[in-house]
């Protein structure tokens, strides 16, 4: 299971890297849960970044804007990154969900063939009345993307395992591992629950706050010593 941090400026990439995280997720907690940041911090985040450690940004919540989120999604694959991650925070429906993010991965693989396209649902989208987060593998799937993952909207201490049974995020990892998708989860997530994660199943777990001082996402700093302690966590979990 890769371990996915997600820092906001260059300054906490450095920790990032130096904790030993294995994908550089960049962010901006300001903006949202899943938060865009400006293109040149994510192209100077690529270039201090070691290239056997993967980064990742996100495109924000996406509103239903198809040609608004397609030249979003160039202009993040012109950064350089291994993946790009949009948040389906304006779609009601699959059918809207699956049409947007069929622009979202045109537009980033006709640049970037190789570029990996994450499809992030809600766990709380009963919170904020967007697509059930168990159809997003088959969103996914249908999009043409690469990674079926799960996030929390709201951002109040509740996390994953509030909203959705470990029984329901069996069934969406074993449904995104169906389609030939990686499955990713996150969402408020603690150092505590890494070992639930990992015997879902997923591919990556994703945490910010977690690797913050006092744990506290958008004014907390990441320091290289909470990522660390993350990723000892993970190593020891998959010694069981």
């Amino acid at each position: 299971m890769k371990l996915l941090i997600s820092p906001k400026n260059e300054k906490e990439a450095v920790e990032v890297i130096a904790g030993g995280a294995d994908i550089i997720d960049v962010k901006n907690p300001k903006e949202g849960p899943l938060g865009a940041n400006f293109p040149w911090i994510i192209k100077r985040i690529r270039q201090i970044t070691p290239t056997n450690i993967e980064v990742s940004c996100t495109l924000g919540e996406a509103p239903n804007l198809l040609g608004s989120m397609a030249l979003a999604s160039l202009g993040a694959a012109t950064t350089g990154v291994d993946y790009i991650k949009a948040g389906l925070w304006g779609l009601k429906t699959a059918g809207e969900a699956v049409q947007l993010m069929q622009m979202v991965s045109k537009a980033a693989k006709e640049y970037k063939p190789s570029i990996k396209v994450v499809v992030s649902g809600y766990a709380d989208a009963t919170r904020t009345s967007t697509v059930d987060p168990l159809l997003v593998p088959k969103i996914a799937h249908e999009a043409q993307a690469d990674v079926a993952m799960l996030d929390t909207a709201i951002k109040d201490g509740k996390s994953l395992f509030t909203f959705l049974t470990k029984p329901q995020l069996k069934r969406f990892v074993n449904t995104a591992h169906s389609y030939g998708l990686n499955a990713a989860l996150a969402g408020s997530l603690q150092k505590e629950e890494l070992p639930m994660v990992h015997a879902l199943g997923a591919d990556v777990v994703g945490l910010r706050g977690a690797a913050c001082t006092l744990s506290d996402r958008v004014n907390g700093q990441i320091t290289r010593e909470k990522v660390q302690e993350l990723v000892e966590v993970v190593k020891n979990t998959e010694k069981l």
